[in-house]
């Protein structure tokens, strides 16, 4: 310390960040916003078909992507509230939400398959290992129908302790994709000792891929990837048509956005024109 240099106190980031406050602040106010939901049953799974390349009128499955509905009853986006849940308890119990409600669902349309996302998280709490294993005992055949999603950069988290939980469920019949395929750093070693059945490439690569060279590159080779290990590939994020038609031609197995139907949290099961693969 120079002479007569006074010294200062250690502040906080956030107590000297202005910007830092505003993103503890909002992020409190939606993990309240969140709990609130739950507490007062306002959780919803929207329902989003992922149709066949080869024949676009066929769903393969459905994926439920869990909203939460504010007090006005207008839908909230899981985009808007999950990064500021998803270090928190309370991102298990959603977890464990989206699981109850989907579960209820594959009994409910014994004709449907349906993906339920999941944290890395979550493997090993037990509060969501009860409620699968209750209904799996309860509903014989219904693991066959169920797809658990976790993201790439989730699944890295803990890669030993996924490979592990995989191994354990697919006895069930339990299948699982990786979502967001492409957007993390998911190390070769350990991808190829994960034993998903289906790899969802991420819409960044997806969006604009008919006009756009570098997607179409990187698309190519994730698709490749998925090829060497017999997974079955599915491009998320088809809004135009000639994307979808780039797509088929590339031989992507599956495709799922805005192109082939909205996310609706008030399905009509019987009222779809289409017919289930």
């Amino acid at each position: 310390m120079r002479h007569n240099e006074i010294p200062l106190p250690d502040v906080p980031l956030a107590a000297s960040s202005p910007l830092a406050v505003a993103v503890s602040e909002r992020d409190r106010q939606t993990i309240a916003m969140v709990r609130d939901a739950m507490g007062k049953g306002r959780l919803r799974l929207a329902y989003q078909p992922v149709v066949l390349s080869a024949d676009t009128s066929r769903i393969g499955f459905y994926e439920g992507l869990m909203r939460v509905l504010d007090p006005a009853g207008r839908v909230i986006p899981a985009r808007d509230f999950m990064p500021a849940v998803e270090a928190h308890q309370i991102a298990r119990d959603i977890d464990c939400a989206a699981l109850t409600m989907g579960l209820a669902t594959l009994v409910q349309q014994p004709q449907i398959r349906l993906a339920v996302n999941m944290s890395a998280r979550s493997i090993g709490y037990p509060k969501w290992t009860a409620i699968l294993r209750s209904i799996l005992r309860a509903h014989p055949g219904v693991g066959e129908r169920l797809i658990l999603e976790i993201t790439e950069s989730s699944a890295i988290l803990m890669p030993e302790i996924v490979v592990a939980f995989m191994e354990s469920l697919h006895a069930e019949g339990i299948a699982f994709a990786m979502d967001d395929f492409g957007e993390g750093f998911t190390a070769i070693r350990y991808f190829k000792e994960f034993s998903f059945d289906i790899v969802k490439i991420s819409g960044h690569f997806i969006r604009n891929i008919h006009a756009d060279a570098d997607n179409q590159v990187v698309t190519a080779a994730l698709l490749a990837i998925a090829r060497q290990f017999d997974m079955m590939c599915v491009a998320e994020s088809v809004e135009l048509l000639a994307d979808a038609e780039y797509l088929q031609a590339l031989g992507v197995d599956c495709m799922q956005g805005y192109l082939f139907g909205m996310p609706t949290v008030l399905p009509d099961w019987a009222a779809k024109d289409r017919h289930l693969a």
